[in-house]
């Protein structure tokens, strides 16, 4: 589904709220439909995850989809999570203006290292990118998260798992109520629109898209093409690329690179 236009049915929202009295943003959705979106993607490219790596990379498309909405609308974002038990990279890619998810396991050729590291690389407009580097313990994605957000973004922020794939988020602006904010629980979250007075700021609209293509792929393979096509295709007619964001599997034949080389 990469190289397709998202319809209008391949949105979910979001809405982004602000809890008065509290100074703290609140979000929180149900991500039945991404993941429906993301489970579609693996079985369309014969991707087989564990149980145990399935549910930390829901975790995190769940947080990273509320951090999205909590960031303003002009941002393109990534996350690279290594975990070093269970020994994976996990990766997490959005763009804040066209409201695209996407993301992949990676569990070949991880390092290994004396502690788990969460990255962040953001581009703010026309602005340089910038990157973040926070080390963290476990091996729970929401603790992950709340970890980042105290040590990079300076101020805190907690991820809470509801029920039915339901998620949320509270992020705390200046001036919060640090005793409340610190006190809240998942109970607490689940009636927070009866307990507390939320105003809605806007609706965030998400959906389950990389923006792959085939041409994008023979891009990328242009310069190993040009420099030694035999080491590129290791002596074969075809080579299976995956697509670094999502995993999606392209197979390029020689014929292909010489065709795009030539009306290139």
């Amino acid at each position: 589904m990469s190289e397709e236009t998202p319809q209008e049915e391949d949105y979910f929202k979001i809405a982004s709220c602000f809890v008065r009295g509290k100074n703290v943003l609140y979000a929180a959705a149900r991500f039945e439909k991404l993941y429906v979106d993301y489970y579609l993607h693996l079985k369309d490219n014969g991707i087989d995850i564990s149980s145990e790596h399935d549910d930390i990379f829901k975790r995190g498309l769940a947080a990273f989809a509320l951090h999205c909405v909590s960031q303003p609308s002009n941002q393109t974002l990534a996350w690279t999570v290594n975990f070093q038990d269970p020994l994976i990279n996990v990766f997490l890619g959005g763009d804040t203006s066209t409201g695209d998810i996407v993301g992949r396991i990676f569990t070949e050729n991880v390092k290994e290292a004396d502690e788990n590291v969460f990255y962040q690389e953001v581009v703010r407009g026309k602005k340089p990118l910038r990157r973040s580097i926070v080390g963290f313990e476990g091996s729970d994605f929401l603790k992950a998260a709340e970890e980042y957000y105290l040590r990079s973004e300076q101020r805190p922020a907690r991820f809470f798992e509801l029920e039915d794939d339901t998620f949320a988020i509270l992020t705390a602006h200046p001036d919060y109520d640090r005793d409340w904010f610190s006190s809240v629980t998942v109970d607490d979250v689940r009636v927070i629109a009866t307990t507390e007075e939320i105003s809605v700021l806007e609706n965030r609209f998400l959906k389950w898209h990389c923006g792959c293509s085939m041409q994008r792929i023979l891009e990328v393979l242009k310069p190993g093409w040009l420099q030694d096509k035999e080491e590129l295709f290791l002596g074969e007619e075809m080579i299976e690329v995956n697509c670094p964001r999502c995993a999606m599997k392209y197979r390029v034949t020689r014929e292909m690179m010489e065709a795009y080389i030539k009306n290139g």
